[in-house]
C-alpha cells in the first residue's frame, strides 16, 4: 500500500517556483543549434558555454553531429537526460511540433527566439494558438515567441543571442523589445549598471507580465523591477502581481504607445492592442507602479529609490549657490507638477543668522556665489530640517570661495533628516567628478542638470502617491441607501426586449436614481398638452429636451430648449422640436426645471476598455467638454478614497476644492456618486457607456441635469460581456449565522477593517500568534499600518480573507473574532490556508465553521487543493483538519502539511 507521503506526491503538490527552470535551469537544450558562422543557433550555444551557469548544454539539430565541439542530438527525445530549459531558434512553422516534443520529453520551460507569429497576421496567431495548446498538455511554461532570450547574471546563464553578458546587480529588467534589450545592454556596461535578471518577454503567448513580476517580486536579489512595455494581454494578472509586488519593491515602467501613432506601431510590433494610454495610466496608479516617460529615467529611478527615502509630499526645497540655476530648477519643478516648499518662520529666522541680509527670504534659497564652505553647510542643515518641506535639492557650481570636493566630504558629516530625500545637482563637468563619486558613495544621487533633478523628485513623489493608494485605509463607508438593482435591470431588459441599445434620457435617469445618484426632476411628455401640464406642475422656468432612443447628444442636434417662462413658450418649443426630428427619432419631450443654483458643470460617466474592462470617468463638463479635455479615468470598482484620487487627477478638482463664490463645495457627495456609479456598472455588465453631462456640483447641490446610457447589443452572450479587471467585493460570501448561540457575520475582509484588525491582534496571546505564524511575531510588527494594509486591502482574484464579526457583548460595537485566508499559490490552481480565532472565543466552534467556509469557497472558486502548514504541537488545528477531511503529512524535522483535495486528481 502506498504511504501517505507517496499519495500526496501523486496529488502533485504545486511547484512553489514555477519559473525556476526558466531563470535558473540545471540543463539547457538549444533546438536549432548550428555551426554556421553568425547564425543565431551558433551564438546561443556559444553564449551558453562561454558564460558557465553550472549546467549542461545540449545542442539539438538533426543536421549536425557536433556543434562547437559538443555532441549534438537529432531530437529532444534523443537527449540522454531530462532538460529544464529548451531554447528554440527554428522556423516559425516548426515551433508548435517542437513544443509538443518538449512537453512529451518532460522539458520544464522553453524560450522561443523565433519570429514570424502574431505580428504577421492570422496565420501567425494560429501558430501561437497551437504553441499554447501544446504547452498546456503539460506543466511546461513558454517565454516568447519573438524573444531576445534570458540572462541571469547571478548564475551566469546567458540564453540570448547578445554579444555580451550584463553585470550582476539589483535590477530585474523585462522588455517587450529585443532591440531595446540590446541597447540597454550596451548602455549598462558603460554606466556600470547591474541586473539580477535581464530578458525579453516577446509576444507573451504563455508567460506574461504577471508571471514575471511575481517571480522577480519573490527574488531576494532583485531590489527593483524595471519594465519596457508595449501592450498587455492579461490585464488582471498584471495588476494582481504589480499590486502585490509594489508593496515590497519598486516597479518602474516605460510604456510605449503613448500617442495614437505609437500605439499603432506597438500593435503591429507585438500584434496586440496597445489600449488607451489614459486607462494604462489609471492602471499604473491603481497598482502602485511608477510610470516614467524616457529610458534614462527608467534606470535612474531604480537607483534613486534604492538609496533615498520616498518624499511624504510634493514640496521641495531648493538650495543653490547660483541664482540662475535656482530659477531653472523652479520652472522645471512646477512644470512637472511638484511644488516649492514654503519656508517656516523658524527656518527663515535660522537662515537670517547665516545668510546675508539681502537673501531672498523664500524658496529657492540662494547662498550666493561668495558663500564659503561653512555658510553652505550650515544653510543645508537648516533647509533640510524645514518642517514644511518634503525633500531637499542641493545645487552646486564651482566657485572661487568653495571647494566642491571639500563640500561633498562635509555633506557626509551633516545631521540631515533620514525621512526626506536629499538630491544634488552638480554642474561643472570634470571639476566635480570627485564630488559626484563622494556623494554617490554616501547615497546622495547627483544629476548634471536642474530639470533632471526636479523631474526625479516629482517621480519620487508620484511613486509615494501611487503607493499611498495601496496603503491608505479608507474611512468606514457611511450607512448608504441600498441600491435597487431590480429596478435598473427591469429598465435595461425592457430596452433590450425592444431591440434597443440606447435608453432614453428619462430611462437613463431612472437607472441612476435606482442607485442613489441624484438627478434633476424629469417628466416625460408625449404630447404638447402633457408638456404644458408638466411645466405647470414643476413651475417655471423650465427646459424641454427631445425624448429619443436614438439621439445621444441632444444639444448638438438642436434638441434642447432652455429658459421657457410661460405656456406659450413651452408650446412653441414643443412644436419646434417635433418639426426638427423625424418621427422615428421623436418620442416626445422631457420637461425639467431650469436649475439656477451656482456651481461647476462636471462630467461623470463610464465606458468599457478592451483590456481593462469597465472604467469610470470624471472631469470638467458642459458644452466645452471636448475643448477643455480635463478628465481622468479610474478602474472599477471604486470606494470613496479611490473616487477622491480620481478627482485629484483633474484641474477642475482644484476649483471644486476652492469652492464657488466663496462658499465651500463638499467632496463626500461627489465621492459617493462616483462610488455608486462604479457599483452600477459592475452590477449591470450589459451597460456599455454612461454619460452624465452636465452634473452640477455647487454649494449644497449635486445633481445630474442630463444623462445617456448605451447598452451592449442585445444578442451579446453573457460570457462575452466585459469583465472588470479588478474583482469587486465578493458579496456572495457574506453570510449571517448563529454559532453556539452567538450571532456572527462571515464576510470577506475590506480595506476599512484595519482598525478592527489592529484590535483583533492586540487581543491575541503569544501562543496563538506562534501557532498562526509558526514563529513569534511582535505585536508592533503585526499592527504596523503597512502590514495591516496588506492584510486588509487584498486582490480577491488572488486571495480571499474571511473575517468573523460580532457585536461586542458589552459595547455593541463591531468586533472581529476570527480570521481565515486562502492565498493562491502562484502558477498553480491551489491555495494556502491559515486561520486564527481570538483567545476569548476559542472553543465555541468558530474555527470549524470558518475552515468549512474556506473549503466551500475553495470549491466555488474551482481550486484543486487547499494546503496548510501546521506546527506538530498545534493539536487542536490538526484534529480539526482531520475531521474536515484533510490529509496530514509529517516529514522528519518539518511542520505538518495538511492537504484538502477539492477535486479528484487526474
Amino acid at each position: 500500500m502506498a504511504s501517505e507521503a507517496e499519495r500526496i506526491e501523486e496529488w502533485r503538490l504545486p511547484e512553489r517556483e514555477p519559473l525556476r527552470p526558466l531563470f535558473a535551469p540545471r540543463s539547457v537544450a538549444v533546438i536549432g543549434a548550428s555551426d554556421r558562422p553568425e547564425s543565431i543557433g551558433r551564438i546561443l550555444v556559444q553564449n551558453l558555454i562561454s558564460s558557465p551557469f553550472g549546467g549542461t548544454v545540449y545542442p539539438v539539430n538533426p543536421k549536425y553531429r557536433n556543434v562547437l565541439g559538443i555532441h549534438a542530438y537529432p531530437t529532444v527525445a534523443a537527449l540522454p537526460d531530462p532538460v529544464d530549459l529548451a531554447v528554440i531558434a527554428t522556423r516559425a512553422t516548426t515551433v508548435p511540433d517542437i513544443v509538443r516534443e518538449c512537453v512529451d520529453a518532460g522539458v520544464k520551460a522553453a524560450v522561443i527566439i523565433s519570429s514570424g507569429f502574431r505580428e504577421t497576421g492570422d496565420a501567425g496567431r494560429a501558430l501561437e494558438a497551437r504553441i499554447l495548446a501544446e504547452a498546456r498538455r503539460g506543466p511546461m511554461r513558454v517565454l516568447g515567441p519573438n524573444s531576445f532570450g534570458i540572462m541571469n547574471p547571478v548564475s551566469g546563464l546567458n540564453a540570448t543571442f547578445a554579444h555580451a553578458m550584463v553585470r550582476p546587480g539589483p535590477v530585474g529588467f523585462i522588455s517587450q523589445s529585443g532591440a531595446l534589450n540590446m541597447a540597454v545592454l550596451d548602455w549598462s556596461l558603460r554606466a556600470n549598471v547591474g541586473f539580477s535578471a535581464f530578458l525579453c518577454a516577446g509576444s507573451m503567448t504563455d508567460i506574461g507580465w504577471g508571471d514575471l513580476i511575481d517571480h522577480l517580486g519573490n527574488d531576494l536579489r532583485t531590489r527593483s523591477i524595471v519594465v519596457y512595455m508595449e501592450s498587455i494581454d492579461d490585464a488582471r494578472s498584471f495588476l494582481s502581481a504589480a499590486r502585490r509586488v509594489s508593496l515590497k519593491k519598486p516597479i518602474i515602467i516605460l510604456k510605449g504607445g503613448e500617442t495614437e501613432a505609437a500605439a499603432r506601431a506597438a500593435a503591429s510590433h507585438v500584434g496586440a492592442l496597445a489600449g488607451s494610454d489614459q486607462v494604462f495610466e489609471a492602471a499604473f496608479r491603481r497598482s502602485g507602479v511608477l510610470r516614467v516617460r524616457d529610458i534614462e529615467s527608467l534606470f535612474r529611478m531604480a537607483e534613486v529609490l534604492g538609496v533615498q527615502p520616498r518624499p511624504k509630499g510634493p514640496r521641495l526645497t531648493i538650495l543653490t549657490n547660483a541664482g540662475g540655476l535656482g530659477i531653472l530648477a523652479t520652472d522645471a519643478l512646477l512644470n512637472v507638477g511638484a511644488e516649492l516648499a514654503p519656508l517656516s518662520g523658524e527656518t527663515i529666522e535660522a537662515l537670517n543668522a547665516v545668510l546675508p541680509p539681502h537673501w531672498s527670504h523664500s524658496n529657492p534659497i540662494n547662498v550666493y556665489s561668495d558663500a564659503d564652505l561653512d555658510r553652505y553647510a550650515r544653510t543645508i542643515e537648516i533647509a533640510a530640517n524645514n518642517p514644511e518641506s518634503d525633500g531637499l535639492l542641493l545645487m552646486l557650481t564651482p566657485q572661487a570661495m568653495i571647494d566642491p570636493t571639500q563640500t561633498a566630504e562635509r555633506l557626509k558629516t551633516l545631521k540631515l533628516p533620514k525621512d526626506k530625500p536629499i538630491l544634488a545637482c552638480l554642474m561643472g563637468g570634470v571639476a566635480l567628478a570627485t564630488s559626484e563619486a563622494i556623494l554617490k558613495q554616501a547615497g546622495i544621487p547627483t544629476f548634471p542638470y536642474p530639470d533632471i533633478a526636479a523631474r526625479v523628485f516629482y517621480y519620487m513623489w508620484r511613486y509615494t502617491y501611487n503607493l499611498r493608494g495601496l496603503y491608505e485605509t479608507p474611512a468606514p463607508a457611511p450607512e448608504d441607501e441600498a441600491p435597487d438593482p431590480a429596478a435598473a435591470a427591469t429598465i435595461i431588459a425592457t430596452a433590450h426586449g425592444e431591440g434597443r441599445m440606447q435608453l432614453t434620457e428619462a430611462e437613463s435617469k431612472a437607472v441612476l436614481a435606482a442607485y442613489g445618484i441624484p438627478v434633476v426632476e424629469t417628466r416625460v411628455a408625449e404630447t404638447e398638452e402633457e408638456a404644458v401640464a408638466a411645466a405647470a406642475a414643476i413651475g417655471y422656468p423650465v427646459a424641454l429636451k427631445v425624448l429619443s432612443d436614438t439621439v445621444v447628444h441632444k444639444s448638438e442636434r438642436g434638441g434642447v430648449k432652455l429658459h421657457l417662462s410661460r405656456e406659450t413658450e413651452v408650446r412653441a418649443a414643443y412644436r419646434s422640436l417635433c418639426r426638427r426630428f423625424p418621427e422615428e427619432d421623436f418620442l416626445g419631450v422631457t420637461v425639467q426645471p431650469m436649475v439656477t443654483a451656482p456651481g461647476y458643470e462636471l462630467i461623470i460617466g463610464s465606458t468599457v476598455d478592451a483590456q481593462f474592462g469597465p472604467v469610470v470617468l470624471f472631469g470638467a463638463g458642459g458644452s466645452l467638454v471636448d475643448v477643455l479635455r480635463d478628465r481622468a479615468v479610474a478602474l472599477a470598482p471604486l470606494n470613496p478614497s479611490l473616487a477622491l484620487r480620481l478627482m485629484e487627477q483633474t484641474r477642475v478638482f482644484h476649483a471644486l476644492r476652492r469652492g464657488h463664490a466663496g462658499r465651500p463645495i463638499e467632496m463626500p457627495p461627489l465621492q459617493q456618486a462616483l462610488t455608486r456609479l462604479s457599483r452600477l456598472i459592475l452590477d449591470h455588465p450589459r451597460i456599455r457607456d454612461i454619460d452624465i453631462n452636465p452634473m452640477l456640483a455647487g454649494p449644497n447641490v449635486l445633481m445630474a441635469l442630463d444623462a445617456a446610457i448605451i447598452l451592449h447589443h442585445p444578442a451579446t452572450p453573457d460570457a462575452d460581456l466585459p469583465k472588470p479587471v479588478i474583482r469587486p467585493y465578493p458579496r456572495q460570501y457574506v453570510t449571517h449565522e448563529t454559532v453556539k448561540g452567538i450571532p456572527v457575520t462571515f464576510r470577506p475582509i475590506r480595506p476599512e477593517d484595519e482598525p478592527l484588525m489592529a484590535a483583533f491582534h492586540e487581543a491575541l496571546s503569544d501562543d496563538t500568534v506562534y501557532y498562526r505564524f509558526l514563529v513569534p511575531v511582535p505585536l508592533s510588527v503585526r499592527v504596523q499600518h503597512e502590514t495591516l494594509a496588506g492584510v486588509c486591502s487584498i486582490d480577491y482574484s488572488r486571495d480571499m480573507g474571511i473575517v468573523v464579526e460580532r457585536a461586542h457583548p458589552e459595547t455593541g460595537a463591531p468586533e472581529i473574532v476570527a480570521v481565515g485566508r486562502l492565498n493562491r499559490v502562484h502558477g498553480a490552481n491551489a491555495a494556502d490556508f491559515a486561520l486564527v480565532v481570538c483567545d476569548h472565543c476559542q472553543g465555541l466552534g468558530l474555527g470549524r465553521a470558518l475552515l468549512q467556509r474556506l473549503i466551500d469557497i475553495g470549491r466555488t472558486e474551482g481550486l484543486d487543493q487547499i494546503i496548510g502548514t501546521i506546527l506538530p504541537e498545534n493539536r487542536r488545528m490538526l484534529d480539526l483538519c482531520r475531521k474536515l477531511g484533510f490529509r496530514l503529512i509529517k516529514r522528519p524535522g518539518e511542520e505538518v502539511t495538511a492537504v484538502y483535495q477539492c477535486k479528484s486528481p487526474d
